[in-house]
């Protein structure tokens, strides 16, 4: 028959202690709430007796299968259980609730005098062994050894959850801190774009619609994210060598002389030279560094040629010439999507990569107006616009 009896001098009208309670016994140690399991009645009364006089709630069971119903009506904070019983044994009671429970502590309780049996319990999982007959003192330091052990687990699950709460936090905050820094990149980038703008006028709508058709190219071609955030940097970036260029050769009307054009082929080191000391920019700037390569070898400033052009900048090649072909010059109007797509496939090979071509000639025409509609009715909302891999409304 289970007991819940109070410590000798409580208030009998005093409702029993609930299982978790910190509240302490009259000796100053945790009431906790313990599970005795025996068959034989004087044991456990004498177990319960013990233990209740140390300040700890008691319900005692006189089988595996009461033990087990008991074990489901609330928590317990320890089980002592004998090992042989009429019903089983308790090795099966114990290997229950390693299963089930497995931060609760087992003291197995034998009046077998077999070095063996303990060892075999403590291999299962149990806390300790204790021997028939014991001593009362014996039995009390036990459990409060099982106790303490127990609260040590307790402490340090605590501990584990506030130190997750903790990584999470700054975790929290350290992703804030890059999204506000990522924040302040395209406040830099769209500087730059400005000042640029202010140098060229006609560069303004080409750099956003280049970068976008880059970036839907590079998605195309299963590139990373991280990478293509640089390729999009790096289009969009790809005139900012002519802020170095005098406005006399930058706005000259008519056909440049080959001094002149020397100079403008110049904007491509200049332009390397202005990024790669900004450390968010460094890798855009072999980018804008060889945006005028071909693939045959017969671009400039270094003559690359095939795989030695950096894939960035072999994608933008493809898309820097089709809104070339596709826009509105001085001396000529914009040519068809079509007409584009034939002109840069002519190109394949020589100007163009030809692995960047087949992947650009599977993307419809479709897709290339829609983003030029978009980027051209946004010009002047840059913050529209992002380098996370999708240009515009698209990433949503």
């Amino acid at each position: 028959m289970a007991s819940n009896l109070a410590h000798p001098g409580d208030d009998s009208t005093k409702p029993a202690a609930h299982p978790n309670d910190a509240r302490s016994g009259d000796a100053g140690r945790p009431r906790a709430r313990i599970l005795v399991v025996d068959d034989e009645a004087p044991v456990r009364a004498m177990i319960s007796a013990t233990l209740e006089r140390e300040g700890h709630v008691v319900e005692m069971a006189s089988s595996g299968r009461h033990a087990i119903e008991l074990l489901q009506s609330g928590p317990f904070d320890l089980v002592l259980t004998d090992i042989v019983m009429q019903d089983g044994n308790g090795i099966a009671l114990l290997e229950r609730l390693r299963n089930n429970q497995p931060h609760l502590p087992v003291v197995m309780v034998s009046a077998i005098h077999d070095i063996s049996v303990a060892i075999d319990s403590m291999r299962r999982g149990a806390y300790d062994y204790l021997l028939k007959p014991f001593e009362r003192e014996h039995l009390v330091a036990t459990v409060r050894r099982a106790l303490e052990h127990r609260q040590a687990i307790e402490e340090n699950q605590s501990y584990q959850q506030n130190l997750e709460q903790v990584v999470r936090a700054r975790t929290d905050l350290l992703r804030q801190a890059m999204e506000d820094l990522e924040h302040s990149y395209d406040v830099t980038l769209e500087a730059l774009g400005d000042a640029l703008d202010l140098k060229d006028s006609e560069t303004e709508g080409h750099s956003k619609r280049v970068t976008a058709y880059t970036i839907a190219l590079a998605r195309a071609m299963n590139l990373p994210p991280a990478e293509i955030k640089v390729i999009a940097r790096g289009a969009f970036l790809h005139d900012i060598g002519k802020m170095a260029i005098p406005d006399e050769i930058l706005r000259k009307p008519g056909k440049l002389t080959p001094e002149e054009e020397e100079v403008m082929r110049d904007h491509c080191t200049r332009g390397y030279h202005i990024l790669r000391k900004i450390p968010f920019l460094s890798e855009a700037a072999a980018i804008v560094y060889t945006h005028q390569e071909y693939y045959d070898g017969n671009g400039y400033p270094s003559r690359l040629r095939g795989e030695e052009i950096p894939i960035g900048a072999r994608i933008f090649a493809v898309a820097d010439a089709m809104d070339a072909i596709t826009s509105d010059r001085p001396y000529r109007k914009a040519r068809s999507f079509d007409a584009a797509r034939e002109e840069i496939l002519r190109c394949a090979g020589t100007q163009f990569d030809p692995n960047v071509v087949d992947v650009f000639l599977k993307i419809p025409n479709e897709l290339w107006l829609e983003l030029r509609a978009e980027i051209n009715g946004e010009n002047k909302h840059f913050s529209t616009f992002n380098f996370s891999g999708s240009p515009g409304r698209r990433s949503e």
